[in-house]
């Protein structure tokens, strides 16, 4: 899984200066609607520190926005810009692209094995 994970990330669209942990943030947001930093946080597994330095940087870039949350006034929610979305989308398709050339490589079988097998990664990814 790692080794695919890097073989993944060397596929990144080369005009992409963002890190994959920026790039995490931004698929989450993507995936997640906005959210508050310490969701952020919690959804990547990383201090709230850490998400604030990170979301700082994207939004410096341009790549996020913070805006003061609707009900609770103590709180910061961070949304993708349109250059945020745009950069993950392309940095995906690039990504998707170079996947779906190796699977059509692999049988009909193989390709069934993963999918069965998908689910399984997916919960082990987000086992605590």
């Amino acid at each position: 899984v790692m080794r695919l994970r890097r073989r993944l990330a060397n596929e990144r669209h080369p005009d992409n200066p963002l890190s994959m942990g920026a790039m995490a943030v931004l698929g989450c947001l993507y995936r997640n609607g906005d959210l508050p930093v310490g969701e952020l946080a919690t959804a990547e597994r990383v201090q709230p520190p850490s998400m604030t330095r990170t979301v700082n940087a994207l939004e410096e870039r341009g790549y996020v926005v913070r805006r003061a949350h609707e009900t609770d006034g103590r709180q910061v929610v961070v949304a993708l810009t349109e250059q945020g979305r745009t950069t993950l989308r392309a940095d995906r398709a690039r990504r998707d692209a170079w996947l779906a050339r190796r699977l059509r490589d692999l049988t009909a079988e193989e390709r069934e094995t993963l999918r069965r097998a998908a689910p399984l990664l997916d919960r082990l990814a987000n086992a605590d």
